[in-house]
C-alpha cells in the first residue's frame, strides 16, 4: 500500500515538474515586434582529405609500403 501511494507521487511529481519546465521554455520566447538584424557571411574551405593530391601520395606511399612488406628486404639464403 504504501509503495503504490510513493509511486502515484512521484508520477505526479514528475508530471508537475516536466509542466513547470514547459512553461519556463516557453516563457523564454522572444517578442515578436522585437526588431533583430541579422548579418551572414559564408566562407568555404576545402578539407585537406577532399583534396585528390593527397590521396594520390598516400596510395603512392602505401603501395611502396606493401611492397617492401612483402619483398621481406631481400636476405634471405637460397638453397
Amino acid at each position: 500500500m504504501n509503495t503504490l501511494i510513493t509511486k502515484n507521487l512521484q508520477k505526479f511529481a514528475f508530471t508537475i515538474l516536466s509542466l513547470f519546465f514547459s512553461v519556463i521554455a516557453f516563457a523564454q520566447d522572444t517578442a515578436s515586434n522585437s526588431n533583430v538584424s541579422t548579418s551572414t557571411t559564408t566562407t568555404t574551405t576545402e578539407e585537406w582529405y577532399m583534396n585528390p593530391t593527397y590521396l594520390i601520395i598516400g596510395g603512392v606511399v602505401l603501395v611502396i609500403v606493401i611492397a617492401l612488406l612483402v619483398r621481406g628486404g631481400g636476405r634471405g639464403t637460397r638453397d
